[in-house]
């Protein structure tokens, strides 16, 4: 077993807000909370420049030495933004445009060259940060027909997995180069958003060794599944950690999908740590059974909490839970040493 690590914070939710707008600026701020590592989102060049991270080791050095001095690593690098962009369904393409530069904007092709030369980097900057996870989004071709009228369409479902797969394959083979996980949050609005849809990508990719999974307990709860099972069954496969709470509370008008409504009114709600429902106890006993060694990230999303509350409660919520794993056996007091012929003696079984 291992002792996962933590605290760490993923920054996306807190640059611009309660985070400053510089790497010094937050790595004061995060450490003055308590935290140990950052999650780093890629799009924020102020910040992290990750295409001169990924061909110069003397950025990375400069980089880890100034969190360093705050007593501060990285956890992972992030990427929503940009695997997002490596498949977006035409309904999408306004909301979505907006993440991309503006020279590729309305180009679909171009647009996802780009995300694609951005992951690329992403491979080797993780590389030379000495980094062993990478935090992403999967994209999304078939979301829109999730709950489909006319009915279901086998052979589109087929052609939208076949298409990612085909998008992803040269990616993961980079971040493989490179010796870094490439971990897909399962998330709603995403075409791997649930345990089936990740083996469906899984399996047409031949069971690639850095195919992985960021374990997110909130979106698997806002979908009603069982997600303590969850990290029975993938365990091996998750190799990044959100900690993030929800709560899913459902009426008689609104439930799983929400009504269109505000997050404020919506059934599903995302929480501050320790305000919804999510089992953390039996989420960390989990991942300490099975030996996570990776590092546990709050990812702070609520409808009612001020975040600067939340990211300083955070900090303090994941140490309490991170459980120090047993170096031995509490009942190893009493074991005893026995020879073969000891052994069958006490088995009845004669000299």
């Amino acid at each position: 077993m291992k002792t996962l690590k933590g605290p760490g914070i993923f920054l996306a939710q807190f640059i611009g807000g309660a985070a400053p707008a510089d790497l010094a600026g937050i790595a004061a701020w995060a450490a003055g909370l308590g935290y140990r590592a950052v999650q780093i989102p890629c799009n924020h060049p102020q910040i992290f420049d990750l295409a001169l991270a990924a061909r110069s080791q003397t950025y990375c050095d400069e980089v880890t030495g100034l969190l360093a001095s705050h007593g501060l690593v990285i956890s992972e690098l992030s990427t929503h933004l940009e695997g997002q962009l490596m498949a977006v369904h035409p309904a999408y393409e306004s909301a979505f445009d907006t993440f991309a530069p503006a020279a590729v904007r309305g180009d679909r092709t171009r647009r996802s060259e780009w995300a694609t030369q951005v992951l690329h980097q992403a491979a080797a900057a993780s590389a030379r940060l000495g980094l062993t996870a990478h935090a992403t989004f999967s994209g999304s071709l078939a979301w829109p027909y999730l709950y489909p009228w006319p009915p279901h369409n086998a052979q589109l479902f087929e052609e939208a997995f076949r298409e990612l797969a085909r998008r992803w394959r040269p990616v993961l083979d980079a971040f493989d180069q490179h010796g870094v996980d490439l971990c897909y949050e399962l998330h709603p609005c995403e075409d791997l958003h649930d345990g089936v849809t990740f083996e469906r990508f899984l399996a047409l990719l031949d069971n690639h060794p850095r195919c992985n999974i960021l374990f997110d307990p909130s979106h698997l709860h806002l979908q009603q599944m069982d997600y303590l099972q969850f990290i029975d069954i993938y365990h091996a496969r998750i190799k990044a950690f959100h900690v993030k709470d929800a709560e899913f509370t459902p009426n008689g008008r609104s439930g799983v999908y929400g009504g269109y409504q505000p997050w404020l009114a919506r059934a599903g709600r995302f929480r501050s740590l320790g305000d919804g429902q999510i089992d953390f106890k039996g989420i960390f006993s989990k991942l300490a059974q099975y030996g996570y060694e990776g590092w546990a990230v709050l990812e702070w999303e609520c409808c009612l909490k001020e975040s600067e509350v939340g990211a300083r409660e955070g900090a303090e919520f994941i140490r309490r839970h991170i459980i120090p794993v047993a170096e031995r056996a509490f009942d190893d007091f009493a074991a005893g040493g026995h020879s073969a012929q000891q052994i069958r003696h006490q088995l009845g079984l004669g000299e």
